[in-house]
């Protein structure tokens, strides 16, 4: 009985420690997930904030840059590049559509877009000229 129950506790363990390495990708993935879903929400927020404000220009077009989770321009120890693609559109009068991607390293990019329009308790500073 005790040889039985080494076998079963033996083969327990070795199905236990053959998940492992799929345990430490879907770590991974979620990490690199979570990061890249900040980077977005906080390029819409910044963009939508400036957008808002009747004072400031917007300009149409698309941008990228590299962004890191450190903020620094060079990697930090645990620090991975991220690619933040960031298109502006016109829709029309005072209306804009923000599309904002963000691609990780060996990972599909996740994207949202969001439209955009003027806001007068936004205008900063009080008095300015519309832009």
């Amino acid at each position: 009985e005790v040889v039985i129950a080494m076998f079963i506790a033996t083969v327990a363990v070795m199905a236990i420690l053959g998940l492992q390495p799929a345990a430490w990708r879907a770590s991974a993935q979620a990490d690199f997930l979570g990061r890249a879903a900040g980077m977005l929400h906080q390029e819409l927020q910044r963009r939508e904030a400036w957008i808002m404000n009747p004072c400031n220009a917007v300009t149409t077009g698309t941008t990228t840059a590299t962004v890191r989770t450190s903020g620094q321009n060079s990697n930090q120890p645990g620090d991975a590049p991220f690619n933040v693609t960031t298109t502006i559109a016109a829709l029309g009068t005072r209306t804009w559509r923000v599309t904002v991607t963000v691609a990780m390293p060996g990972y599909r990019p996740i994207s949202e877009s969001l439209i955009v329009t003027r806001q007068e308790s936004y205008r900063f500073p009080a008095g300015c000229a519309d832009q």
